[in-house]
């Protein structure tokens, strides 16, 4: 944590002591959203991490597809079936996960409110989001990235003098980008809205909720998805360092995918699966 709290130290000096005073922010005002946030584990849930952590990933989801886009999951899940990587090759060359394949905490998530923006530091492909909270308004040109371009507000739902919900909506996408890593699809043309809110539990601070609605040209109807969050009750908590390149076995030879294994040779990674072309190297004659 020392190096989040330099951040900080260097980044209040670098203002103006005019502006220091006026950026001072009042923490009392705001939910306790410190510490480390681990996904929610659902009994019976099955794979990887998936968008709607209470159902197992692929057509499980129950995703209110169109038949176009339902037919590009079932095709991913089958060739992950076979041991390929479906829709998800990119994602193995180590390209961002983006939104909102990156809210599903593969690792932890952090959370830092400052007067203008708040942060979601992610310890895994997609290093934050920044969620503008200073009351502006769109811009009139977005340039597109993977975690889109979040503006945000919060909300004093009781009235009691503190604010109780953030709520933020992101667009400006690129792509490809998935829910998960199933492969299941938002629509190409990266037309995808997402509208969040994010709160304590009321029972119990140690929960945090995310409630998604999706907009997107993929789906029949908006998709509304309840994430939870469980803080991590250690305040010295270590936060994992993900370098996808560090141990990616994957090799990419055109449009197919080996494994490289461990003493160095490649590997098929689907049964059957052919040699690659290896007409530019000299050949040994039998």
């Amino acid at each position: 944590m020392l190096y989040r709290s330099l951040f900080a130290a260097i980044a209040l000096a670098a203002l103006p002591l005019s502006t220091v005073g006026a950026q001072i922010l009042d923490y009392s005002k705001y939910p306790d959203l410190k510490g480390q946030w681990n996904r929610f584990i659902v009994r019976g849930v099955r794979g990887q991490p998936s968008f709607d952590q209470t159902k197992s990933g692929g057509l499980a989801q129950e995703a209110p597809l169109t038949p176009e886009y339902k037919a590009m999951l079932e095709a991913s899940v089958a060739d992950q079936a076979r041991g390929g990587l479906g829709d998800t090759g990119d994602h193995a060359r180590c390209s961002a996960a983006g939104m909102p394949w990156m809210m599903v905490a593969f690792r932890p998530l952090e959370f830092v409110i400052s007067p203008d923006t708040t942060y979601i530091l992610i310890a895994d492909f997609d290093p934050l989001r920044r969620v503008f909270t200073d009351g502006r308004d769109w811009p009139k040109e977005i340039e597109p990235t993977f975690q889109g371009y979040s503006i945000g507000r919060w909300i004093d739902e009781d009235g009691d003098g503190r604010y109780d919900v953030l709520e933020v909506e992101t667009r400006g996408f690129k792509g490809p980008r998935f829910y998960d890593v199933s492969g299941l699809p938002l629509h190409r043309d990266n037309q995808s809205v997402f509208k969040e809110r994010i709160f304590l539990d009321k029972a119990d601070s140690n929960i945090l909720h995310d409630e998604i609605t999706v907009i997107d040209n993929a789906l029949t109807r908006p998709w509304i998805v309840e994430k939870k969050y469980v803080r991590n009750a250690d305040p010295q908590s270590e936060w994992p360092e993900s370098v996808c390149a560090e141990y990616n076995a994957w090799v990419f030879i055109g449009k197919d995918a080996y494994y490289q294994s461990s003493d160095g040779y490649l590997m098929p990674a689907t049964k059957g699966q052919e040699p690659p072309d290896l007409r530019y190297f000299k050949q040994t004659r039998k």
